[in-house]
């Protein structure tokens, strides 16, 4: 389950019609967030956004749910530990 999920798609797609430009790449995505594109894809990973459309054109972000994701802060913790990308931490005795 993603911590940030994007609206309904035909929400998305309405809001296209009506001139809406609440879809961008990769680089617009981290422009909004105030964070580097790398970050945006550590989101991807970790589930805390998802993209819109992942396809050979790259990947396509709703806008104002990275914005949403980016004020929700570092607080945000994978459901699952594993999902650290150093692996699980060892605690010191």
């Amino acid at each position: 389950m993603v911590a940030y999920p994007n609206p309904d798609g035909l929400d998305i797609h309405f809001a296209q019609l009506r001139g809406d430009r609440d879809l961008g790449d990769l680089w617009e995505a981290a422009r909004v967030a105030g964070v580097r594109p790398g970050t945006i894809r550590v989101w991807v990973t970790r589930g805390k956004i998802e993209p819109v459309f992942d396809g050979e054109a790259g990947q396509y972000f709703h806008l104002p749910t990275i914005r949403q994701a980016a004020e929700g802060g570092a607080k945000f913790t994978p459901a699952d530990p594993a999902a650290n990308s150093r692996g699980p931490h060892a605690h010191a005795a």
